[in-house]
C-alpha cells in the first residue's frame, strides 16, 4: 500500500514547514490529488491518521480536493477530459491520449495554530 508512504511524505512536509515557519500545531491539511494520480483516497485517510499520531498534526483533519483528469489526444490534437489513465479520447475514440493533468498530488494548505 503506497498510501502509507504518501502519508509519511505529507508528515515530512508538515514537519519541515513547522521548523521553517515556527508553528507548533496543525489543525488541518488540505491536499490536491488528481483524479489520475492512482491514490486510494480512503486508504490515504486511514494512513494519514496513523502517521500523524504523536506529531504536530495529531488529530488534524484532512481535506482532499480532487483535480480532474486531462489528456492530450495525438489524433485530434486537442485537450480532453478523461476519467482514467488509458481511456480513449471522447472525441475521436483514439487510444493515443497522453495524460497532461490530474496526475499530481500536493499539499495545498495547512491550517495552523
Amino acid at each position: 500500500m503506497h498510501e502509507m508512504s504518501l502519508a509519511e511524505g505529507i508528515r515530512q512536509i508538515v514537519e519541515d514547514a513547522a521548523r521553517a515557519q515556527g508553528f507548533r500545531r496543525v489543525r488541518s491539511v488540505i491536499l490536491e490529488i488528481g483524479q489520475l494520480a492512482s491514490v486510494e483516497v480512503e486508504s490515504l485517510r486511514f494512513c494519514f491518521d496513523v502517521v500523524m499520531k504523536d506529531s504536530i498534526a495529531d488529530g488534524a483533519t484532512l481535506r482532499i480536493d480532487t483535480l480532474p483528469g486531462q489528456g492530450w489526444c495525438m489524433q485530434c490534437a486537442c485537450q480532453v477530459d478523461i476519467a482514467a489513465l488509458y481511456d480513449p479520447c471522447p472525441r475521436c475514440g483514439s487510444y493515443q491520449v497522453q495524460a497532461v493533468g490530474g496526475t499530481e498530488m500536493r499539499v495545498k494548505e495547512l491550517e495552523i495554530d
